[in-house]
């Protein structure tokens, strides 16, 4: 139960959502904390202790080998037995597999290669500089862990989600929430497919709630890079683009403030929320190099903070589109009684979030339920083909 989190994560890996919003259906967090942000022992504790609270008949160290259609019903092969259903909920998440670029095989081999899914602490790294790819929350954090244990870091540096921890007083997941950004349907959005790729916000969950961007990184020594682009004759080159990119960031985070405020001053909040205010500018360097050449020895690291896809591999139905990501309107899949949960914005902008999953849960069981019953008039939702 939760092997992800025990198993899948580094050492100092917190939540990026505080406490009070670990909660889940009828199991809201009632611990001494509520501001603070559980390491991820406590979030696979949560989730055994929810499992307990709802009596759910969990078949723990049970893999599934396999799902196909068996006639009216889907058949699952386990390692530990076969199950039949007229109906399967998907819940695997979207993480299942650490992403790297094609160029990462052209790499020379002296150089040691992790994903986020492998590193867990500075002490298995060897001694020398580290490369690490990807600015969204988890390169951020790895670069900064690195930075502070001794180990001179570069950071390639591609699209990202720059954010204030603590906005006006209030963390910044307080301000997504009650605003109302969080509850921002799929079916509103002008680009589905963009905002299910959006990288996920520059944010880290620490006891002082700091606030980590490329501002905090570069004062602390962390070197600014653009996108990796490529390898070429053993040189890692990097875009061009940097000062742009983080131009961009900023620009959309103070939109999203702007946001923000428009909304305490509709509900009458400014008298009891701090003043507003702006974080600097992204000091972008003016000159950052362009390219790294691999063999100098200057980085014995490359950690590839890249993202992540999920892993369908045991479905064995055409449910599966050419990139790997699963076909679903809301989280009903193209098979009838195949469903899904946890994926990125699937029916709304908090979808991947560990409160976020009531609402879509409870309106992908409504549809379960009504094709159970044989109901030829489901909830409409007035769905939009991916």
């Amino acid at each position: 139960m939760a092997n992800s989190w025990r198993h899948e994560r580094w050492d100092s890996l917190r939540l990026l959502t505080p406490n009070w919003q670990s909660r889940l259906p009828d199991f809201p967090y009632n611990g001494p904390d509520p501001d603070g942000y559980m390491t991820s022992a406590q979030v696979a504790e949560l989730i055994s202790r929810f499992a307990g609270h709802r009596q759910s008949p969990v078949r723990t160290e049970s893999n599934v080998i396999s799902l196909r259609r068996d006639g009216d019903e889907y058949r699952l092969d386990t390692t530990t037995g076969q199950l039949l259903a007229r109906t399967v909920v998907i819940a695997t998440g979207a993480c299942n597999q650490a992403t790297a670029p094609l160029f990462a095989a052209e790499l020379p081999t002296r150089l040691e290669q992790l994903t986020p899914l492998e590193y867990r602490n500075p002490a298995q790294l060897p001694e020398g500089g580290v490369l690490v790819v990807g600015a969204a929350a988890t390169g951020v954090q790895l670069a900064t862990e690195l930075s502070k244990s001794g180990h001179p870091v570069i950071l390639s540096v591609g699209e990202h989600v720059r954010l204030p921890r603590v906005y006006r007083g209030l963390d910044i997941l307080w301000w997504m929430e009650k605003s109302g950004v969080w509850d921002q349907r799929y079916d509103e959005l002008d680009d589905l497919q963009r905002a299910r790729r959006l990288p996920s916000p520059q944010l880290v969950g620490s006891d002082d709630r700091t606030t980590l961007d490329l501002n905090e990184l570069a004062a602390m020594g962390v070197e600014l890079v653009g996108r990796w682009a490529t390898v070429h004759d053993g040189r890692a080159l990097f875009s061009g683009g940097l000062r742009n990119v983080c131009s961009l960031a900023d620009l959309k985070m103070n939109r999203l403030l702007d946001l923000f405020d428009e909304w305490a001053a509709s509900e009458g909040r400014d008298a009891d929320i701090g003043a507003s205010e702006r974080l600097p500018p992204t000091q972008a360097p003016r000159s950052p190099r362009l390219q790294l050449d691999l063999q100098s020895g200057e980085i014995r690291t490359v950690i590839w903070a890249t993202g992540y896809r999920p892993d369908y591999r045991w479905i064995d139905l055409p449910v599966v589109d050419a990139k790997g990501q699963l076909r679903h309107d809301g989280g009903t899949v193209d098979s009838p009684g195949l469903y899904a949960l946890g994926l990125p914005v699937l029916r709304r902008r908090k979808s991947t979030f560990i409160c976020g999953i009531e609402d879509d849960a409870r309106d992908v069981v409504d549809h379960l339920a009504a094709y159970l019953a044989g109901d030829s008039r489901q909830p409409d939702y007035a769905l939009a083909r991916d």
